[in-house]
């Protein structure tokens, strides 16, 4: 058969939705060699983030005209080509599809990561929320089915859009193999010199905004002596926690990061002590399935989608509730026998997201379309 992807954010998005993207494409590549794929980019990468091979294939733009505004190609023209390419089923990997393949023979399957521009409207600009829900509304009402990443994420079609549940197929996505690798001592202490960080250190990976609750993990360790690194890119909010940071007097203890290589980031979750996610709301979590890869012990919210994410091992807090979050840091970064109780659930948990099965159900979801 022959599949085709929305792969702008596979080859120019550096976080969330990209890595989700190169994962599934890489993994059915690889796991289902014989049948073949077409990635559409609407420009080309800086990056050598996908390379070609005999069963997997890049189009761009074929015009001119189209290379100019590659934004609206992708949007709509790009229907045209897959028509060309005799594609018998197109997915759109980041919430979103091209107008108008609807009325083609195509089949076609949309994955929808969130709804937190519904959930909570006051981050977003009007009208950045015009477009997202333009964009969603358009791909919940012409794919055949949707793919969400948590059962969170499905309740909140069902509830904004009113969608058939049967339409809406929950399926969780992998993690880049990096994170499945064992790094040496040298190498994570490498690192540790390199950002001049204690051996004990606490970690929180994800975009430094609000929604990410980042500055509860000030406040709950701001009369401890435990060390936080944060890797992500900053925001505005950023400006928030550097106040905070200053006026508790923290600086030799908070470590920003940030340009680190994959095969880096995965190191320094391994080289970690313990992992804290306070975030407000996700639609999956995808870090928290980094951690559990690393065997490193995990705090994150309870509520939303975060139970799918870290399973029954990992230590769930109410967002807000520093004492809480306070008392189990301390704990966990103190109790070596329950961190390592924790640790072990956790990687056995995560195994349910390993290659083989997200790359067999997704292709099954694509089978029973035919």
């Amino acid at each position: 058969m022959r599949f085709g992807y929305d792969a702008k954010r596979a080859f120019h998005n550096f976080s969330g939705l990209g890595n989700y993207s190169r994962d599934m494409i890489r993994i059915l590549s690889n796991q289902f060699p014989d049948q073949y794929y077409i990635l559409y980019n609407p420009k080309p990468s800086k990056l050598d983030w996908i390379k070609e091979s005999e069963h997997l294939k890049i189009h761009y733009p074929k015009s001119k005209l189209w290379k100019t505004f590659s934004s609206l190609w992708r949007q709509r023209a790009v229907s045209n080509q897959i028509k060309e390419d005799k594609i018998d089923l197109y997915h759109g990997l980041s919430g979103e599809i091209p107008r108008g393949i609807d009325r083609s023979k195509t089949k076609v399957v949309v994955t929808i990561h969130d709804l937190i521009f519904m959930r909570f409207p006051e981050l977003y600009k009007p009208v950045d929320r015009k477009i997202y829900f333009s964009k969603v509304n358009s791909a919940v009402q012409n794919s055949d089915v949707i793919i969400t990443i948590s059962k969170q994420t499905k309740n909140d079609i069902i509830h904004f859009f009113q969608t058939d549940e049967s339409k809406i197929k929950v399926h969780y996505q992998g993690c880049n193999p990096a994170f499945k690798k064992q790094y040496s001592l040298s190498t994570k202490n490498n690192l540790r010199e390199r950002f001049n960080l204690p051996e004990k250190f606490i970690l929180n990976v994800g975009t430094l905004e609000k929604r990410k609750n980042i500055l509860s993990i000030l406040q709950a360790i701001k009369d401890l002596s435990y060390h936080l690194v944060l890797v992500g890119k900053p925001t505005k909010y950023f400006n928030d926690l550097k106040a905070y940071i200053d006026e508790n007097h923290m600086e030799q203890r908070i470590h920003f990061v940030h340009g680190l290589q994959m095969k880096e980031l995965a190191a320094l979750y391994q080289a970690a002590t313990l992992f804290c996610y306070p975030s407000v709301f996700e639609g999956f979590g995808i870090p928290i399935i980094e951690s559990l890869f690393s065997k490193t012990a995990v705090i994150t919210s309870s509520g939303s989608c975060f139970e799918e994410a870290g399973g029954p091992g990992s230590v769930y807090v109410k967002a807000g509730d520093i004492s809480h979050l306070r008392n189990e840091i301390s704990d966990l970064m103190e109790n070596e026998i329950r961190r390592h109780r924790i640790e072990e659930l956790g990687y056995a948990f995560v195994q349910k997201f390993n290659d083989e099965n997200v790359g067999n159900g997704m292709m099954k979801i694509y089978q029973e379309l035919f």
